[in-house]
């Protein structure tokens, strides 16, 4: 037998156990060429292979930031849209919302959706479920569609509000997603410190168990990560830091400066993370974090989610890159203190022939969010060995590397869920 029969025969072996795919032969081919992509890379032996699904099968599996299968937009609803004069606002929504949202009602795409997340293999997501921003009706809308989604599938797919639901889906062999909002929800009408905290706990209620600080640019708890001057945690935002700690959600700095990441650490009394980052000293970005930022986030017992987004972990942007970044974090700092974040999602193999459907529109500005500096955008924005749904590779190339099974399944999905229940400590 030849390495890629051999190869081949264990896909079809860890299908039993839910990892292989089971539909959509467009989709099934794509996920087949990036594990191969991604095995030529590596180069690991069979027995390396082997060893790697047959662990990874076998963990409990939870991506510290990202998103769960995106479904493919109505092409002829959206061009229907455009036609009647929908304003740009109405078509972003409505385009969430299908990508989001479709998988319910379209067999189709209900079929793509779980086919992607049993070739991952992963339990749970900790889910972006929150526009990028501050304001709550805006973070509302991207929670909604993803309690949407768990209410109607949940026989496949659950809201978890606890940890202990991670691992009861686990032990039923079910999927879940745990929600976190991308930004802290504000009033912005600055009446009073409380006033302006008060919906932390009102999302927290409603599902969400991570906020970020930030997102790129500057706002009134502190500096994104884009900003050049690279200023600090405000006062409000070491008042934001407490009232998230006292209210139980994990304080997320992947979007913050330097500076800012640094002060929310030494300002957090609860173990605290960068969900999706890199490391500053295998390829210095904006995106990534220095040591000293990763100590300090390590001291409060939190982890950094390494991502899979080539231009931010450099080296090439394969998945060895992805590795070397993973590697750094467990020599400097240990194995209790390292994630997988992708921020990368697996989308419908029927996504190009719907939006050939839909017209052009007229260019508009970039969004506030992404006014990001000069050559900080330069580079792949993706690569096939980092596909989504090549999660079991991730652990075949932590086998590769030597890690023990204890510590890759404290990267896979041990520590997100200890740093889950020290949130909820309260």
């Amino acid at each position: 037998m030849n390495r890629r029969q051999f190869v081949s025969s264990s896909f079809r072996a860890a299908a039993a156990v839910g990892l292989a795919p089971q539909a959509s032969p467009a989709a099934n081919e794509h996920i087949e060429r990036a594990r191969q992509a991604a095995l030529e890379v590596l180069k690991a032996t069979p027995g390396q292979i082997e060893h790697g699904l047959e662990l990874h099968a076998n963990s409990l599996v939870i991506e510290s930031y990202g998103f769960s299968p995106r479904a493919a937009p109505d092409g002829d609803r959206m061009r229907a849209a455009i036609e009647a004069g929908a304003s740009e606002i109405e078509l972003q929504d409505l385009s969430e919302e299908m990508s989001m949202t479709r998988q319910v009602a379209h067999p189709a795409e209900r079929a793509e959706y779980e086919n992607a997340w049993r070739a991952s293999g992963l339990t749970c997501i900790f889910q972006n479920a929150g526009e990028e921003g501050q304001d709550p009706l805006r973070l509302l809308k991207r929670l909604a569609r993803f309690t949407y989604v768990t209410d109607m599938l949940r026989g496949f797919v659950s809201k978890a509000a606890t940890p202990d639901d991670i691992v009861a889906a686990r032990k039923r062999s079910a999927r879940c997603l745990y929600f976190s909002g991308n930004g802290v929800p504000v009033t912005q009408q600055w009446v009073s410190v409380e006033d302006e905290l008060r919906y932390i706990r009102v999302f927290f209620q409603l599902g969400i168990r991570m906020m970020h600080l930030t997102y790129n640019r500057r706002n009134m708890i502190g500096d994104g990560c884009a900003e050049t001057s690279n200023a600090g945690l405000s006062d409000f935002g070491r008042a934001a830091v407490a009232e998230m700690n006292r209210a139980g959600v994990i304080v997320d700095c992947a979007h913050s400066s330097w500076q800012t990441s640094l002060e929310a650490a030494k300002a957090s009394q609860r173990p605290m993370v960068a969900s999706h980052s890199c490391c500053a000293e295998v390829n210095r970005h904006i995106r990534s974090k220095p040591d000293q930022v990763i100590r300090a986030i390590a001291d409060t017992g939190g982890y950094i989610g390494i991502c899979v987004i080539p231009r931010f972990i450099g080296r090439g942007g394969d998945i060895n890159a992805m590795l070397d970044h993973i590697d750094h974090v467990v020599k400097r700092f240990g194995a209790d203190h390292a994630a997988i974040g992708t921020d990368v999602v697996s989308s419908s193999s029927r996504s190009n022939e719907e939006y050939r459907k839909i017209p052009k529109r007229r260019r508009s500005r970039a969004p506030f969010e992404s006014f990001w500096p000069a050559g900080a955008l330069d580079g792949e924005t993706s690569n096939l060995s980092l596909e989504w749904t090549n999660w079991p590779i991730f652990t075949v190339g932590m086998v590769q590397r030597g890690y023990s099974d204890t510590d890759i399944r404290k990267i896979l999905g041990g520590n997100v869920l200890r740093v889950a229940r020290a949130a909820l400590a309260v």
